[in-house]
């Protein structure tokens, strides 16, 4: 991957341990690149990452397209659509600080949240369209 991809990354994680609403939500910054062996119900993991070439003439530039997991065992799935929409909320077009990159913008692309195989944990996947470009 990139500079700007784990640049990205930093910076989403920062401002989502950062945000209080989520944080209310959560009961704390549970925010994890890889979550610990016994992490407390609920928390959000930093997901998936796809990134493309977006350089237009001489102007470099990248498309990163990244999941956010929110995880959840409340019982049923209020609590994981409050967290997506928390997630949604602290990241839709936020002007995030990038290590040696600028940040063109960061949007919203999808949600799903579904119930897993083992009948109790809900599980949102807030997938999310940025474009990065070097300083």
């Amino acid at each position: 991957m990139s500079t700007a991809s784990a640049a990205l990354r930093a910076a989403i994680h920062t401002a989502l341990s950062g945000d209080g609403a989520l944080a209310a939500l959560l009961g704390g910054p549970k925010i994890y690149d890889e979550p610990p062996q016994a992490a407390a119900f609920p928390y959000v993991t930093l997901g998936e990452a796809r990134v493309a070439d977006f350089s237009a003439g001489d102007a470099p530039g990248e498309e990163h397209q990244l999941t956010l997991h929110a995880w959840s065992r409340q019982g049923g799935h209020r609590e994981a659509h409050l967290i997506a929409g928390a997630l949604l909320q602290a990241l839709d077009d936020a002007p995030l600080e990038l290590d040696g990159h600028r940040l063109v913008n960061l949007r919203f692309a999808v949600a799903d949240v579904r119930r897993e195989a083992d009948g109790r944990t809900y599980h949102a996947l807030v997938r999310f369209r940025a474009m990065t470009e070097p300083e």
